[in-house]
């Protein structure tokens, strides 16, 4: 039903059963096949275990770095946020699902962006001897623009992929809904529940003699005194500063370099994540004019041969004399509900064993059809040949697939031209049927008796779920071909058989004609063979048909897959366009600097540089809708960080600090809050990354379930260039922010409150200038 939930619908239809049962003889058994409340069931617990491991995993991290009472702080953001958002889909009529599930996944370490910048700046403002209260009402002040700001760009981000349509957007739209109102409520929860929560529970963490040296170095002392990794981070950053020219040549370099080593050992492009199916179809074909006995007959024997298989949990077949849905050649479909998915071998090695087994039955095909997944459905392969002339037509299928059997790799190729046989054409001669007085539309009522019949009424039984219709034909003795010359039609002077203004005439079969867009087209469908990408072989065959001298007048376009690839490429790349343009509206009035702007929105692209490094890493191809959604979320969580840390630097910059010093300060304060917020966000994504299942109530970790294969393309892509942009964010930033300023070291004038600091630089300087080894 529509709007029903699949779960309670299975679930109230057994209980149903169950009470019938009482009444029924012992010989009736009741089995359910191809039970897809199941298979939901278990992706929605192993994401909903995947969510909890996700929330675990950040709070250790959190833990560790800002201690017990900041954790808790920073960790009540995450369910806040989960509850209003989810509250929030309730509301607007949504079920869990697994995009859903995944989504909230995905936030996780945004979510707790703004709490750790909030509470990382109290937690300074404690050790420095503040009290709770002032702490953190000051952290709430300070860093609410940078974190509005951050939050209003990530969900700048988010917000075109509303606008997504047809199947494929119909099946992401779940994801930016439900960041956007998990983001929004994660705003609240950072500058104004856990202020306040702060101000009532804070306290001072304690700390060793190195870290208080280290924060203190970091706030008003020289930052290249501390120790330890952020000491080295420091001097690291120091170099960079001092040529930034060489630093932005190093980025660009890693970005050329990731496209060339994609380019030479990445796995190509592909539509959507394959994922190991729960069932899977096949399909006997074959050319004969068969009875229905005799199709049953074979089907029956392609039965068999699959019972035998014991990775095969159960099997429903049908023999048919309709083609229904799939090819004319069509003669029976079997359905194969397949055991667990970690208890047999992956889909396609079943059915290429499948397709060799069968092999050896005369006088039929055999085709393999695995569900895809996805939002598509069908064969992925979709070709459509568009003609006038169906004789041309049929030379340039002919054609096609030649080519398609010299390029390899293409399976269960069908095709929808009319299948070989005769028809019988009933000709007319109108003058002689008018001097009859015969009327040619009883004619075509007389062909329907011996035919199909005619309907008469409809009615609809009990036990039906729709209307029947109720039809009027002759005997079965008398539908014959040869009675068909014995037809008569009344006239004004009786009955009047029909050969005498009828002539019969065999004709070559025409079958059903198709056409789109008012063209004539025949479809050819294929499967891919085992280890080919999709986009490989479009891009194969669209080469070899640009190449080949196809007959005059034939057009061809490719449906399916590769459409659905093209017009998900066109939406994602204008969304990508427009959140780049919202956010650089929201950097230009944070920063009120266009160069600034700029500076941020290189991160963007240079981070597509780990994009390309993780998925080499991983080995997964980049996936145009995974993928793509993966570069617009990075995207928004990138700019974050540099917000928070240019947002410091010109904090730092209108006290009077010079601005290398005040680069190198920022460096040093803004380090731990950057590194938090991108481990986070990177450790909530492993599990996914790995394709590992962590649930901590059965104590099992498993790896590759199909409810990790559906985001692991997205995230590997958000976790490699997370990695990349968080350094780019730390080291290139800071050295860009260099190339805007207008004055020199030693040209600008220093302010009274900067000239202590400039002496002591300038000695720096020449000291190092003398001894080249300091």
């Amino acid at each position: 039903r529509s709007g029903a939930n699949i779960i309670e619908t299975v679930a109230a239809t057994r209980a149903a059963l169950e009470e019938l049962r009482t009444d029924w003889p012992e010989s009736i058994e009741v089995t359910y096949l191809q039970d897809q409340s199941e298979q939901v069931e278990t992706l929605l617990s192993d994401l909903e275990a995947n969510v909890i491991a996700a929330v675990l995993l950040v709070m250790i991290v959190i833990v560790a770095a800002l201690g017990l009472r900041s954790a808790i702080l920073v960790g009540l953001a995450i369910p806040g946020a989960f509850l209003v958002g989810v509250t929030a889909l309730w509301a607007m009529g949504f079920t869990m699902n697994i995009v859903v599930l995944f989504s909230l996944i995905l936030v996780v370490g945004m979510l707790v962006d703004g709490a750790i910048v909030t509470v990382e700046l109290a937690d300074r403002r404690l050790q420095e001897g503040d009290d709770a209260q002032a702490a953190y009402a000051y952290a709430a002040k300070r860093m609410a623009w940078p974190i509005i700001a951050s939050t209003a760009t990530t969900l700048s981000v988010f917000f075109p992929l509303l606008f997504w349509t047809g199947m494929v957007g119909e099946f992401m739209k779940f994801l930016p809904i439900t960041v956007i109102l998990t983001l929004f409520a994660s705003l609240f929860m950072a500058l104004i529940f856990i202020p306040v929560l702060g101000g009532l529970i804070g306290k001072r963490q304690p700390q060793n003699a190195a870290a208080k040296r280290a924060l203190s170095e970091a706030e008003k002392g020289d930052p290249r005194r501390i120790g330890g990794l952020t000491g080295a981070y420091v001097r690291l950053l120091e170099w960079a500063i001092l040529r930034p020219g060489a630093t932005a040549l190093l980025a660009l370099a890693m970005l050329l370099g990731s496209f060339g080593l994609y380019g030479q050992f990445g796995t190509g492009l592909s539509f959507f994540p394959s994922v190991e199916p729960e069932f899977m179809q096949v399909q006997v074909l074959a050319r004969d004019n068969f009875s229905i006995y005799e199709r049953d007959a074979l089907v029956r024997r392609v039965e068999q041969r699959l019972m035998a298989y014991d990775e095969v949990a159960t099997v429903y077949a049908r023999s048919t004399m309709s083609a229904g849905q799939g090819s004319e050649e069509t003669i029976g479909t079997i359905q194969l509900e397949l055991t667990e998915w970690d208890r047999r071998r992956a889909a396609e090695a079943i059915g290429t064993d499948i397709r060799r087994d069968v092999a050896d039955i005369a006088g039929i095909d055999v085709q393999v059809q695995t569900e895809s997944g996805g939002p598509t459905a069908g064969k992925p392969i979709n070709l459509q040949i568009a003609a006038r002339n169906p004789a041309v037509q049929g030379d340039a299928v002919s054609q096609v697939l030649s080519i398609m059997e010299q390029i390899g790799g293409f399976t269960d190729v069908t095709d929808t031209l009319p299948l070989p046989g005769v028809e019988v054409s009933i000709r007319v001669n109108r003058a002689e049927a008018a001097r009859y007085g015969a009327d040619v539309s009883l004619l075509g009522q007389a062909v329907q008796l011996l035919t199909q019949g005619i309907a008469v009424a409809d009615y609809r039984p009990e036990d039906a779920d729709g209307e029947l219709d109720i039809r009027v034909r002759f005997p079965a003795e008398e539908r014959s071909l040869s009675e068909l010359g014995n037809l008569r039609v009344p006239t004004s002077a009786g009955l009047v058989p029909i050969s005498n203004f009828v002539t019969f005439e065999p004709v070559e079969r025409t079958g059903t004609i198709t056409r789109v867009d008012e063209k004539r087209v025949v479809t050819i469908e294929a499967n891919v063979a085992p280890g080919l990408l999709v986009n490989d072989q479009v891009t194969a065959l669209q080469q070899a048909l640009d190449a080949a001298d196809l007959p005059d007048g034939v057009s061809y376009s490719f449906a399916g897959e590769a459409q659905d690839q093209t017009e998900a490429m066109v939406f994602l790349v204008g969304a990508f366009v427009s959140a780049i343009v919202l956010m650089l509206v929201i950097l230009v009035l944070q920063f009120n600097s266009f160069y600034q702007a700029f500076v941020v929105m290189s991160a963007i692209i240079f981070s597509v540089a780990g994009v390309l490094l993780g998925l080499i890493v991983t080995g997964r191809p980049f996936g145009v809708v995974m993928g793509g959604i993966g570069i617009i979320a990075l995207a928004g969580i990138v700019v974050n960080n540099n917000i928070v840390l240019i947002d410091t630097y010109n904090d730092l910059r209108s006290s009077g600090m010079h601005p290398r010093e005040a680069a190198l300060r920022t460096g040093a304060q803004r380090l731990r809050p950057v590194l938090l917020t991108s481990i986070t966000t990177a450790l909530g994504l492993m599990p996914m990354v790995l394709g590992a299942n962590l649930n901590f109530f059965t104590r099992e970790i498993v790896f590759g379930a199909p409810s990790t294969q559906y985001w692991t393309e997205l995230s590997s892509a958000i976790v490699g260039g997370l990695v990349v942009a968080t350094l780019l964010t730390l080291i290139l930033t800071p050295a860009m922010l260099m190339f805007g300023q207008k004055r020199s070291l030693q040209g600008d004038e220093a302010t009274p409150a900067e000239r202590p600091r400039r002496a002591w630089l300038s000695s720096l300087f020449r000291r190092k200038r003398a001894d080249p080894q300091r």
